[in-house]
């Protein structure tokens, strides 16, 4: 390598918010631990062993696409249209050749890993998100903008609605939400999208909704209605968490996790697994991670001018966001259960990529 190329290799590194790997790495390995103590009932450790390496996966990506600069994106709208035109098509794909598992044709399989586009249009969709808004933030007061990036969203949603997939789907729309609120859309515009909703939500019930979703939302509202049926997960997750305490039962030690009581303890439910075993204090190192994490991305959001680096910087932040609150949420029994993964810590490859390519991404703003 020569001296040229070590020294902008150099210049790029010092550049980097490191935070922004020092932060996700801690999480991811919070998660590791979580998925390894889980494991040690079954004396089966590869999905720990395959979380460690999407992460190095993960973290190779991100220093790639931070050595990229980000008005690649923004210069190019055909190459983000085509990025959502096949993101679409794997989304249809999924119908056709997705294997069926629990009832939800959801992820390619690839040998031993599984593929999951949700996970990877969640990130196009900012990109493309940001790019729109950014282009018309002066003219957000015409209605006709807010349908047109709303089309741009329902397609997709109403591709993984029917999968289904409801959570995902929903983080889709909270996406789209909040960069429209972000881009200064006016109140009685937002009044009309809300009113709107609740429509669609109303009507979905009667029409749409299956009825193990149904049950979902009514054992939310009444958690005893069916305790060994729809309220059995809900039930073991508030046993998990309230037997953690302080510091928790220990590493391998908690009775729900190890015992197979607690439905889904990798994903889903890692956040009791976690609280059961680890206490209030994993609770809080877990939730001071995100906050500063949330900090960092905030800082960049407003430390830039360009409004597609704003847009994403927010839209990325509210997908961590939305998604750890609707999990932890699902996780005390606040929220109904949807089936969305806990952002870094829950077991799937696709969705640590994907969120690693998006700091990627964050990085090359953060640079440039």
């Amino acid at each position: 390598m020569s001296l040229f190329s070590f020294n902008y290799l150099k210049e790029q590194l010092k550049k980097m918010d490191w935070w922004l790997v020092i932060i996700p790495f801690l999480l991811v390995g919070l998660g590791i631990i979580s998925i390894y103590s889980s494991s040690l009932g079954r004396g089966d450790f590869s999905n720990a062993w395959k979380q460690a390496i999407f992460l190095g996966i993960g973290l190779v990506l991100m220093f790639g696409i931070s050595f990229l600069n980000w008005r690649t994106f923004n210069n190019n709208p055909y190459l983000i249209l085509l990025l959502y035109f096949f993101g679409v098509l794997a989304l249809i794909g999924l119908y056709f050749f997705a294997p069926e598992i629990r009832g939800i044709r959801g992820w390619y399989r690839i040998g031993p890993f599984s593929l999951d586009p949700v996970q990877f249009f969640k990130i196009i969709l900012i990109v493309l998100l940001a790019k729109y808004f950014s282009q018309r933030h002066i003219e957000m007061y015409k209605f006709q903008h807010i349908i047109l990036s709303g089309i741009y969203v329902f397609i997709p949603s109403a591709l993984i609605f029917f999968q289904p997939d409801a959570g995902s789907a929903s983080i889709l729309i909270i996406i789209w939400a909040g960069i429209l609120l972000i881009s200064g859309i006016k109140i009685r515009h937002f009044v009309i999208l809300s009113l709107t909703a609740l429509l669609v939500f109303t009507f979905s019930w009667t029409f749409v909704f299956r009825d193990y979703q149904k049950a979902r939302i009514i054992s939310f509202i009444n958690p005893y209605v069916d305790v060994l049926g729809e309220g059995w997960s809900r039930a073991q997750t508030r046993i998990a968490i309230g037997q953690g305490e302080i510091l928790g039962q220990g590493i391998g030690q908690g009775s729900q996790t190890q015992y197979g009581f607690l439905p889904e303890p990798q994903t889903d439910f890692i956040f009791a697994s976690i609280a059961e075993e680890m206490g209030l204090l994993g609770v809080s190192i877990l939730l001071f991670l995100y906050i500063f994490l949330g900090w960092r991305i905030i800082k960049i959001a407003t430390l830039t001018s360009v409004n597609f680096c704003r847009f994403f910087a927010f839209g990325f932040i509210i997908l961590i966001g939305s998604q750890a609150f609707i999990n932890i949420g699902m996780n005390l029994g606040l929220l109904p259960i949807v089936g969305l993964s806990l952002p870094f810590i829950s077991y799937g490859g696709s969705s640590l990529i994907s969120l690693f390519i998006g700091l990627g991404i964050l990085q090359s703003i953060r640079k440039n």
